[in-house]
């Protein structure tokens, strides 16, 4: 069945058929109908008895489904290689226990979803271990969120995202209240660190500016008040994060302290990279 473009399809439905109630959309529909073109076809019955298809029904047709998913996506700045990352891809046969966790973890989050997402428990955080497959996995949640529910999901590379935006206050500004505002916003190596040199030798520093932070802080804390779920990666861990911004990396903390892996330990083990 086509729609000719109209985005909705038209369905004749005889005086006598029975109406039932479908459940999933809360609604009564035909148990039996024909098309309009069917019915204007003359084949379904003779002109004088056309008065008994007066009852109308209609529904959208797919197409617009499949539009506004490719609208979605388009806005979602999901890169072409990531839009590859699903469930089913990810490589988890024999890999350490933290990382199937993880895995485990995204597929709660994504089933538990529609229960959860007005909660104030509505995000997931998957921090830790560089090259353990936490983005694969967050952008797997983005791609079924976008293609089986049609949720509106933008991703925000931490260092790229700021870089791009730190010379430009008319982008920043569009930017930082698109972030806000979509369904899901989804932050890819939050605060990721670098190696510096110090006192007691060599370590982690995480890559977090007054500014940036401060940046960040106003989005986050404006969908924590809002209820308004994100997707988290940060090779920090929970307390790393807190030490950074308090009121941040508790929020952070609050909106997803039920789906939450923290993946550390021997870096040849979890880092698949090094396999």
């Amino acid at each position: 069945m086509k729609c000719k473009d109209k985005r909705i399809l038209i369905f004749r439905v005889h005086k006598d058929t029975k109406w039932i109630e479908d459940e999933k959309t809360q609604s009564s529909i035909p148990e039996s109908m024909v098309t309009e073109d069917e019915f204007y076809s003359g084949l379904v019955c003779h002109p004088k008895d056309a008065w008994e298809w007066r009852d109308t029904f209609s529904q959208r047709c797919d197409c617009s489904i499949t539009r506004k998913i490719q609208k979605i996506m388009k806005s979602s700045e999901i890169t072409e290689a990531f839009k590859k990352m699903a469930f089913s891809n990810f490589e988890r046969d024999g890999m350490h226990e933290l990382i199937q966790e993880a895995y485990q973890c995204a597929i709660d989050y994504y089933r538990d979803f529609d229960c959860i997402k007005g909660d104030r428990c509505n995000s997931i955080s998957l921090l830790g271990q560089p090259g353990c497959g936490k983005t694969h996995l967050l952008t797997a949640i983005a791609n079924n969120l976008i293609h089986k529910k049609q949720v509106s999901v933008l991703y925000f590379p931490f260092v790229e995202g700021f870089n791009d935006l730190k010379d430009n206050f008319d982008l920043l500004e569009e930017k930082l209240s698109n972030m806000k505002r979509v369904d899901v916003l989804f932050i890819d190596d939050l605060f990721k660190p670098v190696t510096a040199d110090s006192k007691d030798g060599r370590r982690r520093k995480p890559r977090a500016t007054e500014w940036q932070i401060e940046q960040i802080y106003a989005v986050i804390n404006f969908r924590y008040l809002n209820h308004k779920p994100m997707l988290i990666s940060s090779e920090l861990n929970v307390d790393e994060l807190i030490d950074i911004d308090e009121a941040l990396g508790t929020r952070i903390y609050q909106m997803s302290k039920d789906y939450t892996v923290v993946i550390e330990g021997d870096r040849k083990l979890l880092n698949y990279r090094l396999a």
